[in-house]
């Protein structure tokens, strides 16, 4: 099997290579070592046709020479690993000529082959004519389709779909064939033919059918010749062959009663097969202007079939939920698109019959199944989508829609429904309520009735903990949409939910209803109807007060404890629950929009009495990160509900948050700083001035600790700090405030620009390196004048122009990376506001020092500076790119 042999430069080798091959496979009894030699010899060459010949032909002899046992994983190695999986990975040329070349000198003579193994072994090695028809199906898609799709070959595969250990294997290939792109007339008259003999055998009865494997592969290829006759029908519609297109049309009909069949079968993988084709024909029915009395029956047909398969089965486990159920909830997905285009076919009907499901599931709820109620609340829920309005908005417009889906939610609301016993009809009467929560707007007397449902054991206090769960998310919901309608209820809300206000601490033992995840939406609740009350400030000041004293109570007493706690977990206890504490009060801000709304409450005394009550826990030396972590979340929201009231408490929390702290600490606290920043700019000056190096001494001695060079963790932990530290710089420098880096001393001043350069140049971080490169900008706008501070002029020329350069230049610095790109781009302003800030002197240091430095052509400088100067930014920034693709080996 030398290299001239395999190539076919050698034209004796063939014969010799036929018997040394032979002899080799017998002697090894076909073992799966020469294979692998033959397998990777084949891989890595060039095929001739003789050798191609040579291959197929002496495989397949071998594989029926030798018993089953030792041939199915060489077989499907071979012919399916080798020659298709590595024809689809090779190049599209290759495979073009490799295929090419077959189909003119050994497809006929490998079809051939197929035949014989089909005809000859169909009796008595099923397993192996299995396997033939999987190679042959996996042919068919580039093979002349008239080699297969002949009366020999299809009459031999029908045959096949009438023995019960080959028709799997048939019904895949038949549906390979089906798939094969071809003429639309002629893959019309192809799959009657093929469903006129599939009818005749016996095939189309579906009910007497049993064996449910075999039923989903007939189903798929049923699908399979629905949408091909679809495909035809659209193709023939477009060419304005008007004639074939009917007879098309009337083929696809002829298939309705068989996919509503299919459609229905109890059987989920059988059903979902089949699905293509029913949207693809509810597409059709959609572009006909006038629909027949049978087609308006087969969309009724679909619709009661879909409203059917949405139904639970008594085995699904609500409870645990498993890879059945959740196979069934994508299954539904499917059936919600079949619905949406029914909406579209045919929309008064997919109300109408919504209605009357509804209607009559829910007039006898109390003796009906618990799936059948389920699904009647479902269907409602799911035409909010398949009817879609601008903003919700089902309870006006078209009458006949308003008034049908207003007398559902009445029923839905009046009937009772809510106290059935199952979590899937609980669950699904509180989603359903909550999606058409603009219903209460136009009925307001079922608020009552609802939000009892939403507090008593139907909903909040429910048994089951997945139900209470998704109830306290909901009912959040429901609380905001009503808004002012909550008015007559607010103080009776507020007392039927103070139970499940309480902040469990770990040593009671209790076992709350709601988890503290959550109880967030319970405060954010309590905090949403107070604001929204039509309350004075000062009624609303003491509901708020009354909200969160327990919270600042329990949290002076579990700090207390926390400090003197020895046991590590007893302390990790203590602190999750305080951080619960501060994160339930911060929920309840989640009301308020801004400052003004917060003293139009009289709510700023409260939230300012709750941050006197958090920060000690700054200075607590245990479980600082999960104290810390706290604490600043609720800063970042009274930033924005108390302004400048929380710029007091400001210094000292930054003080306790920047002591031991770690990366990830730093990279926490500094988006606070920011926002502390960018909110305040020149008010907060002094503290910046002050806490500015501090700051930066922190980030440096992080940045520097020596890390295992593997540690990939540490390493992205670096990264994300070292692009907050720039993040730091560019809020400072883009708020106005850059003398806070200009009154830090020469020296700091200088250690800072040069980590930003560092940070533009030698990290290949391009997120990082666009930052750098807007406060390089911002810097250059700010000082780079005439009357900029002293040396900065020079420090333009020796740094920050070459990082310019320098940059783009190295290897790391992908052009065909979007970051990267965006990174070029702020490059090219910061060029550029060095030109607009240092004129003429700017080009003559490029054209005479900087660009010469770097070996470039005379003819290139020239062009760059022409670029340069341009007034356009954008053809600047589009030459850069040009420039460094060319300028990179």
């Amino acid at each position: 099997m030398d290299e001239q042999a395999l190539l076919g430069l050698n034209p004796n080798a063939d014969a010799d290579f036929r018997q040394r091959a032979l002899a080799y496979f017998e002697q090894l009894k076909v073992s799966q070592d020469a294979w692998q030699v033959c397998a990777e010899a084949l891989a890595q060459s060039i095929y001739s046709d003789d050798h191609i010949k040579f291959f197929c032909f002496q495989v397949l002899e071998h594989q029926i020479k030798f018993k089953y046992s030792e041939l199915t994983e060489v077989q499907q190695q071979l012919i399916r690993e080798t020659l298709i999986t590595w024809l689809q990975a090779q190049e599209a040329r290759r495979n073009t000529l490799l295929k090419d070349t077959m189909r003119e000198q050994c497809i006929p003579s490998l079809v051939e082959s197929w035949y014989q193994i089909l005809q000859n072994y169909q009796y008595n090695n099923s397993e192996l004519t299995c396997q033939c028809l999987e190679v042959v199906g996996a042919y068919v898609s580039w093979i002349d389709l008239s080699l297969i799709a002949n009366e020999r070959f299809i009459n031999m595969l029908l045959g096949h779909m009438s023995v019960e250990v080959l028709r799997e294997e048939a019904c895949d290939c038949l549906f390979e064939i089906v798939n094969k792109g071809m003429d639309p007339t002629d893959k019309t008259k192809l799959v009657e033919s093929l469903c006129q003999v599939l009818q005749s055998a016996g095939l189309f009865s579906i009910d007497q059918e049993d064996d449910v494997d075999f039923l989903a592969r007939f189903s798929k290829l049923i699908n399979g010749m629905g949408q091909a006759l679809i495909a035809s029908w659209t193709k023939l519609v477009k060419s304005g062959d008007i004639k074939s297109a009917q007879d098309t049309l009337q083929a696809i009909e002829a298939k309705v009663a068989l996919m509503l069949q299919l459609l229905i079968h109890e059987d989920d993988d059988i059903s979902s097969n089949i699905i293509g084709f029913c949207y693809d024909y509810l597409h059709i029915l959609k572009q006909l202007s006038v629909l027949s009395d049978q087609q308006k029956a087969n969309v009724e047909a679909i619709m009661l079939a879909v409203m059917k398969k949405l139904t639970y089965d008594e085995e699904y486990n609500f409870e645990n939920e498993g890879e059945d159920e959740a196979m069934f909830v994508e299954y539904r997905k499917q059936l919600k698109l079949l619905l949406d285009r029914l909406a579209q076919v045919s929309p008064e009907l997919l109300l109408a019959s919504v209605r009357r499901v509804f209607n009559t599931t829910l007039q006898n709820w109390q003796t009906t199944r618990f799936m059948e109620v389920e699904v009647a609340i479902r269907l409602l829920y799911m035409l909010a989508e398949a009817l879609p309005v601008s903003h919700g908005a089902h309870f006006s417009g078209d009458v006949t829609k308003a008034t049908a889906l207003q007398d559902m939610m009445r029923t839905l609301v009046t009937s009772g429904v809510s106290a059935y016993q199952h979590t899937s009809v609980t669950l699904e009467f509180f989603e359903t309520v909550v999606r058409y929560e603009k219903f209460f707007a136009v009925e307001p007397q079922h608020i009552p009735t609802v939000l009892m449902a939403f507090l008593d054991h139907r909903g909040l206090r429910h048994t089951s903990p997945k139900v209470r769960s998704r109830i306290a998310y909901l009912f959040s919901r429901f609380v905001k949409s009503l808004n002012k309608q909550m008015n007559p209820f607010i103080e009776d809300v507020l007392n039927r939910i103070q139970d499940l206000l309480e902040l469990s601490p770990p040593e009671n033992g209790y076992q709350a209803l709601l988890s503290s995840d959550d109880q967030l939406f319970i405060y954010e609740t309590a905090g949403v109807l107070i604001v929204n009350s039509e309350y004075s400030a000062e009624r609303k000041q003491v509901l708020m007060r009354n909200l969160l004293t327990p919270l600042m109570e329990k949290f002076k007493v579990l700090l207390e404890k926390l400090m003197m706690a020895q046991d590590e977990d007893r302390q990790m206890a203590l602190a999750d629950c305080l951080n619960h504490a501060v994160g339930f009060a911060s929920r309840t801000s989640k009301a308020f929009s801004n400052k003004q709304t917060v003293k139009q409450c009289g709510c700023s005394e409260v939230y300012l009495d709750c941050l006197q009550t958090f920060l000690p826990a700054l200075s607590c030396p245990l479980q600082k990160e999960v104290l810390r972590s706290g604490v600043r979340t609720f800063l970042h929201r009274m930033i924005i509900c108390l302004e400048e009231e929380v710029l007091p408490f400001i210094p000292s929390a930054s003080e306790h948050m920047l002591k031991d702290c770690e990366a990830k600490d730093l990279q926490e606290f500094i988006p606070l700083i920011n926002q502390i920043t960018a909110k305040f700019k020149t008010q907060v000056s002094p503290f910046l001035q002050q806490m500015f190096m501090p700051l930066l001494h922190a980030i440096f001695e992080v940045l520097l600790l020596p890390a295992e060079e593997n540690d990939q963790s540490a390493a992205l932990e670096k990264q994300m700090l070292r692009r907050s530290y720039f993040a730091f710089l560019q809020t400072v420098t883009g708020s106005g405030m850059s003398e806070v880096i200009a009154n830090q001393g020469a020296q700091n001043v200088e250690r800072v620009l040069f980590t930003v350069i560092q940070g533009a140049v030698d990290y290949p971080d391009p997120i990082a390196q666009k930052t750098c490169f807007i406060i390089l900008s911002k810097l250059v706008e700010l000082w780079g004048g005439k009357d900029g501070p002293v040396g900065f002029a020079d420090f333009v020329y020796k740094h920050i122009v070459p990082a310019c350069f320098l940059a783009p230049l190295k290897q790391t610095f992908d052009l065909a990376d979007a970051q990267t790109v965006l990174a070029l781009s702020e490059c090219a302003v910061t060029l550029k506001t060095i030109h607009l800030k240092r004129g003429p002197e700017c080009i003559q240091y490029l054209q005479q020092e900087y660009l010469p430095s770097l070996q470039v052509a005379p003819e290139i400088i020239q062009e760059f500076c022409q670029a340069l100067q341009q007034p356009d930014a954008k053809v600047f920034k589009n030459y850069l790119k040009v420039f460094f693709q060319r300028a990179k080996p």
